[in-house]
């Protein structure tokens, strides 16, 4: 490997060598630049992270408010929240900084290698960000609302025997009676209180500091479920990001075919006859990535299926030897 300080590659990177100590010098150097980005980024995010969060919950809340709890997580300790803070401030510098990274890791391998050479690193980066993208996207609108929904329900199985008592004919005058609505109201005072259709969630209207606005608080009645459904904030991120991980490699699955069929370890007709087996290691990886039911596994395996034929798709079209000559014009020449 090379290391050159300038970002114009050579054409021939045996005019370009260095000794061990320059390799070494310029990787600290590569090294300390790439920390130049995340450092003060992460710290610039932090003052912000309360959106982050805000935008980490959304799933959550949406489904919470879909099967009648109410949209809020706990916090069991003082220093979760700022922790989680720090956590997201950090991660979500690295994510942003990547480009910057990967550049500096471009800039120190770059000139060792030949113009052809190049040509497959100008493939796969590009390609293992678009993947790294769709995957992002797919985890957080499909994949984590159905996983929250089928294990929320899991959770809402478990009842406990309910208690009757007569129903009166009329209301006693004293009697304080709370009515159930199909749909909130439009508008709201303070002290009103209502139940959502299915009984299950009390709303109740109260002052708040807004000029015309009412605060809306919700409670989940007990008496149904055996088992409250209460989320941790730093558990419930910590499964987001478990996941998203999970995904994010996981999508990174055609280029490594891609990659072993530039290395003539893969052939289109092999992975073909292979899908059986593919389709049994995919179910493995999908069920050590996910959390521990079979519906999340399913979610998963079913688009890391996709990404195999993806894969074959990529094996066949773009074989080593058309990469590494470039695309030709009419003349022949490279363009």
């Amino acid at each position: 490997m090379v290391g050159n300080p300038q970002t114009r590659l050579p054409e021939d990177p045996a005019d370009y060598t260095m000794s061990l100590g320059d390799h070494i010098d310029e990787l600290r150097k590569r090294v300390i630049a790439g920390f130049i980005v995340p450092l003060p980024l992460s710290i610039v995010i932090f003052f912000f992270s309360h959106i982050l969060i805000e935008w980490l919950l959304l799933p959550l809340q949406r489904v919470q408010l879909a099967w009648g709890f109410p949209p809020e997580v706990q916090v069991l300790s003082p220093p979760e929240f700022l922790m989680l803070e720090l956590k997201l401030s950090i991660v979500l510098a690295l994510v942003l900084s990547m480009p910057w990274i990967l550049w500096q890791v471009w800039l120190f391998i770059g000139p060792g290698l030949y113009p052809r050479e190049r040509r497959f690193v100008y493939l796969l980066l590009p390609g293992s960000f678009v993947l790294t993208l769709i995957g992002i996207a797919v985890m957080y609108f499909v994949m984590l609302p159905l996983m929250l929904q089928v294990l929320m329900l899991i959770t809402r199985g478990v009842d406990v025997p309910p208690q009757y008592l007569p129903l009166a004919e009329t209301a006693a005058d004293s009697a304080l009676v709370i009515p159930i609505v199909e749909t909130p109201p439009a508008e709201a005072v303070v002290g009103q209180m209502w139940l959502d259709s299915g009984g299950t969630v009390l709303h109740v209207a109260v002052e708040t500091e807004a000029a015309g606005k009412v605060r809306m608080l919700q409670t989940p009645l007990q008496g149904r479920s055996a088992v409250t459904q209460v989320f941790q904030l730093s558990s419930y991120a910590n499964f987001v990001l478990a996941l998203l991980l999970g995904i994010s490699l996981a999508f990174q699955l055609p280029l490594v075919m891609l990659l072993g069929g530039w290395l003539g370890l893969l052939t289109a007709p092999m992975l073909r006859s292979k899908r059986r087996w593919a389709l049994f290691v995919c179910a493995i990886v999908a069920a050590i990535t996910t959390p521990a039911d079979v519906f999340s596994m399913l979610l998963m395996l079913i688009p890391l299926y996709g990404l195999y034929e993806l894969g074959i798709l990529l094996v066949a079209t773009l074989p080593a030897d058309r990469v590494a000559r470039g695309r030709r014009g009419s003349d022949g020449d490279e363009e």
